[in-house]
């Protein structure tokens, strides 16, 4: 079983065909490289998005764009966090390097601000919800912080 290649002639000028897709595309689509005898990529731009998207899965988080989609799915297609937006970014543990699930852009950049630090995170949401850092009266002039 050998490759599919369109024959000789059947390429337009100006154009190329790429292995991945199967398609035969306009210079314009493809990456230099100038070891190459056309001087272009072997995989059009298209291409190699998608084996460097799957390729970064794999090689950070051990996972197949398959595996990433199924985790979505299990989350009933949105963040875990905000339950709203969609989840593109995969999240995971930074000490143990465990995937915990699938967050949307800003979830994930939030977790990042507050270092995966659960205690950080609860204080920030005690604040948010407005009881925290207001100081309770204990006797006449004596405040006492909250813990």
């Amino acid at each position: 079983m050998g490759r599919t290649v369109p024959s000789p002639g059947a390429i337009p000028t100006g154009h190329k065909y790429c292995q991945g897709c199967g398609e035969a595309k306009s210079h314009s689509h493809w990456h230099q490289r100038r070891s190459a005898p056309d001087g272009l990529a072997s995989r059009c731009r298209d291409c190699r998005v998608v084996d460097n998207r799957s390729g970064h899965l794999k090689r950070k988080y051990g996972l197949t764009e398959a595996e990433r989609d199924e985790l979505i799915a299990s989350q009933g297609g949105v963040c875990c966090i905000c339950l709203a937006a969609p989840p593109a970014h995969v999240d995971h543990c930074h000490e143990t390097g465990r995937v915990r699930g699938v967050l949307c852009f800003s979830c994930n950049a939030a977790l990042g601000q507050f270092k995966d630090q659960p205690d950080a995170i609860r204080r920030a949401a005690a604040y948010v919800e407005g009881n925290a850092w207001k100081p309770t009266l204990v006797a006449p002039g004596v405040y006492q912080l909250p813990s």
